[in-house]
């Protein structure tokens, strides 16, 4: 199971990359356009969406790796068993609101599918298309924050922390 999660982790981050190096081609594609009139529909929607689409798809593999912000000066004050319970009940408000996210992101994408809504732009895109991307990233996240409560409850969680330095200049 533990293989399995951290491919998967690692497949959410290869597809935030993949969806960044889109925000990169849709960017150039729109300054190409306004260069020599093309007639590109959508390259600043469809840069947003990529944009959208790399920021959740890369929300697990982010937290896997201790790279998102925490908050620790309460976490550092403490020790022992209310260090403990401090993780546990973080991660589980985590859990619960990831969870709710994710199950509003795929009633939305779901949604948008089902009464054929479209973005508003001059780009007509299906909306639950890019919304795709916004569910699945949620739906991981969700699964790598339950991964972590329950490796805490077990005792065998291990905290990576980021190994840049705060600097305060």
């Amino acid at each position: 199971m533990r293989a399995f999660l951290d491919k998967l982790y690692d497949a959410a981050g290869y597809a935030a990359a993949f969806f960044m190096v889109g925000t990169l081609l849709m960017v150039v594609a729109g300054i190409a356009d306004r260069m020599f009139g093309l007639g590109w529909r959508g390259t600043d929607m469809y840069a947003g969406y990529s944009m959208a689409a790399t920021g959740f798809l890369a929300l697990a593999h982010t937290l896997k790796r201790g790279e998102h912000i925490r908050v620790s000066l309460l976490l550092h004050a403490v020790s022992g068993k209310a260090r403990r319970a401090l993780e546990i009940w973080s991660l589980l408000a985590g859990c619960v609101l990831s969870g709710a996210f994710a199950f509003y992101a795929s009633r939305l994408a779901w949604q948008s599918w089902d009464f054929h809504d479209i973005s508003t732009g001059n780009d007509a895109t299906p909306l639950w298309i890019p919304q795709i991307p916004m569910a699945v990233g949620a739906l991981v996240l969700f699964i790598a924050l339950l991964d972590d409560l329950v490796l805490e409850i077990r005792g065998k969680r291990v905290v990576t922390e980021s190994t840049e330095s705060v600097h305060s200049e």
